[in-house]
């Protein structure tokens, strides 16, 4: 495994309220969207999706309390990882929001202190309060090597994760990570894990995307993939009638296509 550095300038901000925020799912940074004309029952679950909490990165007062290997995760100190490691640390031990290290570590986006944590035989597949594992931290963030990383060292791409019994990859399909898309596609992530809203990744690139370029990119990697375009929501909306409704031609045109 080739080691990396740390991004921290790539550090998600956790989004503030608003009641135009209230109109998408929190998994990150809100998208601006055309109304929905039709199908109010949709709009109700954007708006209930809403009020569900986003994922949580450790505050400046959880950082500042934090010691042993929560404060070496943090700070990427490898090193310190290593000795605590070796003086007897668990590596699974859990903070008062039940993250591991690797998950601070993942929301800090410091890549050597997380190959370092699972070296050192910490759970890849972890998951922390809201049912977050590091894939998803990293696909949310928009942290395409941190997340390939993770997968290396084991993450499980099939695991259910998030409040919405969700994927890695529907949670970055809804945000418009072509990269990220791309890549978990080709490390085999499941294309058609429906999730509790009743949504795919596909139906949440239309009718929590705006329409643009990046998720027009990811609609075509999951059509490109062979997800499946008929699976409908639970009122038997296709992505493709969604699409339609939305007035975005150019996902319209994509998905009228046979290929």
């Amino acid at each position: 495994l080739r080691p990396r550095g740390s991004r921290r300038d790539r550090r998600r901000v956790k989004p503030t309220g608003s009641a135009r925020e209230a109109r998408t799912r929190p998994h990150e940074h809100p998208k601006k969207a055309r109304p929905m004309r039709r199908f109010p029952l949709i709009a109700l679950f954007i708006g209930l999706a809403g009020s569900t909490w986003a994922q949580t990165a450790p505050s400046a007062r959880e950082v500042a309390a934090y010691d042993g290997l929560f404060r070496a995760a943090h700070d990427g100190d490898v090193a310190k990882i290593e000795q605590l490691v070796a003086e007897g640390a668990d590596v699974n031990a859990r903070d008062s929001r039940v993250r591991t290290p690797l998950h601070v570590a993942a929301f800090a986006s410091e890549d050597k202190a997380l190959e370092a944590l699972a070296l050192a035989g910490a759970d890849m597949n972890a998951l922390e309060h809201q049912a977050y594992d590091v894939v998803t931290i990293a696909a949310v963030a928009n942290d395409p090597e941190l997340m390939s990383l993770a997968i290396e060292l084991g993450n499980d791409l099939g695991l259910v994760t998030s409040p919405y019994l969700g994927t890695a990859l529907i949670a970055a399909a809804h945000l418009g990570h072509v990269e990220v898309v791309r890549r978990l596609i080709d490390a085999g992530a499941p294309l058609d894990h429906i999730n509790n809203l009743h949504w795919t990744a596909m139906m949440e690139a239309v009718v929590l995307g705006d329409g643009g370029p990046n998720h027009q990119a990811v609609l075509d990697a999951l059509l490109s993939a062979g997800a499946d375009r008929s699976l409908a929501d639970r009122n038997g909306i296709t992505p493709l009638q969604h699409a339609e409704t939305r007035g975005f031609s150019e996902m319209v045109n994509r998905l009228k296509r046979s290929d």
